[in-house]
């Protein structure tokens, strides 16, 4: 596995220093009528600069949920019956949900590639959720994010330049 990039790793180190901060600012974001625009604004502008390739910590250290439908469309992909997948790849964790059974993910290559990208859980496919709709609804699972993917502490970062 490539190792972080510098830049990345300060991002990310400094999102865990001002844990406490954080989270108290970005709980506190609920109440601002312009949150949607303000992630997504500055989701593009952050994502322009931020190549997931040259990172891949979120499949290095966490797991998505995998719903139903994902494990039958990648069982599919796999070849294999969605019973044995689930057998060999993932558990239920604390909260019902199918997550994989080790970190890094199984499917990520030593050059931060999935190999099972067009199939990938919709988890993947939209983490690290900073464009979605609602923002308002996931500022928890954002705040957590901060400390995984070093795009989500930059955009935190800039809201609270923008906010100050």
């Amino acid at each position: 596995m490539s190792p972080l990039p510098a830049p990345f790793a300060t991002l990310l180190a400094k999102a865990k220093q001002y844990r406490k901060e954080n989270k108290k600012f970005i709980l506190g974001l609920a109440r601002r009528k312009d949150l949607d625009p303000l992630f997504h604004d500055l989701h593009d502008e952050v994502f322009a600069r931020v190549d997931c390739l040259t990172c891949a910590n979120c499949c290095k250290t966490t797991s998505p949920i995998f719903r139903d439908v994902d494990i039958d469309r990648i069982s599919k992909h796999l070849g294999i019956r969605p019973s044995m997948f689930t057998e060999k790849y993932l558990h239920i964790d604390e909260d019902q949900d199918w997550v994989l059974n080790v970190a890094p993910c199984p499917f990520l290559g030593d050059d931060n590639y999935c190999s099972i990208y067009d199939v990938r859980p919709k988890a993947c496919r939209e983490y690290p959720h900073t464009d979605r709709k609602n923002m308002s609804q996931i500022l928890e699972l954002t705040f957590r994010n901060t400390m995984v993917c070093p795009a989500v502490a930059d955009m935190v970062e800039k809201i609270k330049e923008k906010t100050k």
